[in-house]
């Protein structure tokens, strides 16, 4: 996993900015911290920070191949592509050459080979620019699921373009301006494909390719998420899961630096652990490592609330016990989580105001510790959105609701309607974020395919699941990116794999919940791996601190923030609003993070509000 930026202008020479390339690739640093290359042409230059992880000697970049001397292709690459054996066996056996192990070099060669269409052969998780010299025009390619981000921003000749969106803005010709329909999408929790906060930048979308030349910008996908029939029976389904999930976990194992996996005790993460075990134990390898987040006294305090019945810990423990993996507790103290440095690291990490209670903080301290013993991470995260697993997947009010699911069961649980309470009435009106998401709400539900002959709870269910698929997914990847990778951490989502997402998601939901319970597939293709205590156990989300001075700790900083006159969001904020009580993770904790988050953005960030 890497960091990458590159700037295409077909009016300039570009031989000549090795300052503004260096520049945007300094950005980049946390992302890939082991090694940095520029490669300048004259009408393009690209830019990677490298994390190494496969081929550690050879596999540096950017890349090119040559020939006679003459460069043919470039490409500046992050990710993983776990099939990359297979492709360079078949292109060998179609006179292809290879001077390295990695999989960038196959990569070029199968773009050498099948052109474009070879992002349909690619299995992984990846974001990458390819410079074609012979043609003068640029890829821009993102995996099929969007695990790995990709902005760019179109010049008036040509393109700018990174792995986030601080190597863009690192350009001396884009600035930082956030208008109206930026603050709708940071403040709607909708997470619109393409849209980015920031004025003029645009994200890859999942599956896209953009194709830059002199004729200017054009876009197509190569994957879409399809409606087909689903014509296997029950036990075949169960069977067909697991035999995926099986090659999923083995072909995600591959590294040469240390792995591990994520554990949280949960059915996702528990079934990855146990199958990653297994894998190793038949290649002669392992134990699997595993590491688990938990805060002191959380387990013999722990309070049950709306989402959460159980704590982590004890479940967590019968895993590894179960799989006998080398595990460790990683234990963050609560005040940590408030410390001004590391939630000025999850910001810097993010580019945007977050928000999510105490998570962002945890994930991005969790990650920290996990970095300082491995480099690559198995994580169960996006299981909920391919299987249902959400309780308000289950919830028939939410599920009928016309509108996002997780906004319906936002407000069902006494939330805060849209985020909006803590800004100026005025302001809200002139937002009206309730008609953004209605509109990008309807603008979904255009893109779901539909069987002939399917209706009623069969129909909505389709769509729901198309809405977490192809939206909620995007939020949770993102934060997992993000806090990740500010410390240089691989994390790999082996629920992504495209061929298990394709599947599961037309197999019916009835077969789904077949046996009563969120998950079904998932934990009747697991069950043989797994506690009897954790295929019992209910969904239950990544932890977040109950210790009540944390919340306390929010109110001081919130009144601090409303009594300094210069805090640059005092003339936007609604106070009766930020001030009103709430403990609760939906209600005053939300307010206050996001307050806090907006506040210090407008300080410590050159960020330009154009509201008009």
């Amino acid at each position: 996993m890497c960091g990458i930026v590159g700037w295409i202008s077909f009016e300039r020479d570009l031989r000549r900015e090795g300052a503004v390339l260096r520049a945007m690739t300094a950005t980049m640093t946390l992302r890939g911290p082991d090694a940095e290359g520029v490669w300048l042409d004259e009408h393009v230059g690209l830019g990677h920070r490298r994390l190494a992880v496969i081929d550690l000697e050879t596999g540096a970049q950017p890349m090119s191949v040559e020939h006679d001397g003459r460069t043919l292709v470039t490409v500046t690459y992050s990710g993983e592509i776990y099939n990359y054996r297979e492709l360079r066996d078949e292109l060998r056996g179609l006179g292809h050459d290879f001077r390295t192990t990695s999989d960038t070099e196959v990569l070029l060669h199968a773009y050498l080979e099948w052109g474009e269409g070879f992002a349909e052969r690619l299995n992984g998780m990846y974001a990458f620019g390819l410079w074609d010299a012979r043609e003068q025009s640029l890829l821009l390619v993102r995996d099929r699921m969007g695990i790995k981000p990709l902005y760019y921003r179109a010049m008036t000749d040509g393109v700018v373009f990174a792995s986030e969106p601080k190597g863009v803005l690192a350009h001396p010709q884009v600035p930082a301006v956030v208008d109206s329909d930026g603050l709708r999408e940071l403040l709607s929790f909708v997470k619109t494909p393409g849209t980015a906060v920031f004025r003029d930048l645009r994200e890859v979308r999942p599956g896209e390719i953009v194709r830059v030349d002199r004729a200017g910008l054009r876009t197509h996908h190569y994957w879409r998420l399809s409606a087909r029939e689903h014509t296997d029976d029950l036990g075949t389904t169960v069977r067909t899961v697991r035999e995926l999930l099986d090659d999923i976990v083995e072909r995600q194992l591959i590294a040469d630096v240390p792995l591990c996996v994520l554990l949280s005790g949960g059915l996702d993460s528990s079934a990855i652990t146990a199958l990653a075990q297994k894998a190793l134990r038949a290649g002669s390898g392992g134990p699997v490592r595993s590491f688990a987040v938990d805060f002191p006294g959380q387990t013999e305090k722990f309070q049950a609330d709306a989402m959460r019945d159980t704590p982590d810990a004890p479940f967590v423990h019968d895993v590894a016990e179960h799989v006998l993996s080398e595990h460790t507790d990683i234990m963050l103290d609560p005040a940590a989580l408030m410390d001004p440095l590391y939630r000025s690291g999850v910001l810097d990490a993010a580019d945007v105001p977050v928000f999510g209670g105490d998570i962002f903080t945890s994930l991005y301290l969790l990650f920290r510790a996990v970095r300082e013993r491995s480099t690559v991470a198995l994580s169960g995260e996006s299981a909920d959105e391919v299987f249902g697993g959400y309780r308000w997947f289950h919830v028939p009010e939410i599920v009928n609701a016309d509108t996002f699911p997780w906004l319906a069961a936002v407000r069902l649980m006494g939330g805060n309607r849209e985020n909006e309470g803590i800004l100026a009435p005025d302001l809200m009106k002139q937002l009206d974020l309730p008609g953004y998401q209605d509109a990008a709400y309807r603008s979904a539900l255009t893109e779901v395919e539909h069987l002939d002959g399917v209706s009623g709870q069969e129909r909505r269910m389709r769509e729901v699941c198309y809405l977490h698929l192809t939206r909620f997914v995007q939020i949770l990847l993102d934060r997992k990116d993000r806090m990740s990778m500010a410390h240089g951490l691989e994390v790999r989502v082996p629920f992504c794999d495209h061929r298990l997402v394709e599947y599961v998601y037309n197999t019916p939901w009835s077969m789904k919940t077949f046996d009563g319970y969120e998950k079904s597939l998932l934990r009747a293709a697991t069950a043989d791996v797994l506690p009897r205590s954790v295929v019992e156990r209910r969904k239950s989300p990544y932890p977040s601190t109950q210790d009540p001075a944390y919340d306390q700790t929010l109110r001081e900083r919130v009144q601090t923030m409303l009594a300094d006159r210069d805090a640059p969001l005092r003339p936007l904020l609604n106070e009766k609003a930020v001030r009103a009580p709430g403990d609760d993770m939906f209600g005053g904790r939300m307010r206050m993070e996001l307050a806090l988050n907006l506040n210090e953005w407008l300080t410590r960030h050159p960020v330009s509000l154009r509201l008009g």
